[in-house]
């Protein structure tokens, strides 16, 4: 838990500022002429960008950004790749066949591929930028909880609730999903990082959020063209989401092996 300590402190940061940052008196669009390309400073603890707007202000939004957008993918893809999952393993047949196939057809091709290609075609905006990314991201989790509810549904506890008479409804809430659940919950915390890069890709390539609102993604695209006069404009937003995504690793890392224990625990004493 001690090496824990640093990432969760972070994503706890991460956490408050997307959340209480509206709070705070922020001028995130406010441009200020004589200060356009100042880099760090007295006056600004960030510098400012190409239009004099303050780096630090863009940076607390943009983090809301990437959370409201990592929150509602991962909530979105979780729930549906889930219940598609463990509901198509459970009945099997030509059910478990067609969303095999279904899976099979989305991993054909590279998932930031295809949530461009469906980004492109809605428009953009960070409502279609959700719903892009959760039609790419379910998938995942439909396969790992199609792969779990294989492994465990011929469990004895499993054939007893079958034979008094329980509904399938019934099987499938008490007994599948609180066996499956660590290894989605686990898919999930790396998911929140892959989401994060992929919202920052998009709107790197215009198809996320549009100006004036910020994004890290948007945030480094801007300070691209001033890289050799003004380095804070991509180096800032830059180590921000390298900060995020890496400290969501390592937590999904550590989540991981506390997962592990835990089910190797629970199965020791029922032994």
């Amino acid at each position: 838990m001690i090496r824990c300590w640093g990432p969760l402190s972070l994503l706890v940061l991460w956490c408050l500022i997307a959340l209480l940052g509206p709070l705070f008196p922020l001028t995130p669009n406010q441009i200020d002429l004589p200060n356009i390309l100042t880099g760090i400073g007295s006056q600004a603890w960030l510098g400012y960008d190409d239009l004099g707007r303050p780096m630090f202000d863009r940076l607390v939004i943009g983090a809301r950004t990437s959370f409201i957008v990592a929150i509602s993918v991962v909530t979105v893809s979780f729930i549906m790749g889930s219940l598609l999952g463990t509901c198509s393993a459970y009945i099997g047949g030509v059910v478990d066949l067609v969303l095999v196939r279904m899976i099979d057809i989305f991993l054909a091709f590279p998932g930031i591929l295809l949530a461009i290609a469906l980004a492109g075609m809605m428009g953009p905006g960070i409502e279609n930028v959700v719903i892009a990314l959760a039609l790419v991201g379910w998938v995942g989790y439909a396969r790992l909880a199609r792969a779990q509810v294989l492994s465990v549904k011929e469990q004895e506890h499993v054939v007893a609730a079958i034979a008094i008479g329980t509904k399938p409804l019934g099987i499938i809430s008490r007994h599948l999903l609180p066996l499956i659940m660590a290894p989605l919950i686990v898919e999930a915390s790396f998911g929140i990082a892959g989401t994060v890069i992929a919202e920052a890709g998009l709107s790197f390539l215009g198809l996320g959020v549009q100006p004036p609102a910020a994004s890290w993604g948007s945030m480094i695209r801007d300070g691209t063209r001033y890289m050799l006069v003004a380095p804070h404009m991509v180096v800032v937003p830059g180590l921000a989401l390298m900060a995020v995504v890496l400290a969501i690793n390592i937590f999904g890392d550590w989540l991981r092996d506390w997962l592990d224990v835990k089910a190797g625990t629970r199965h020791t004493s029922r032994s």
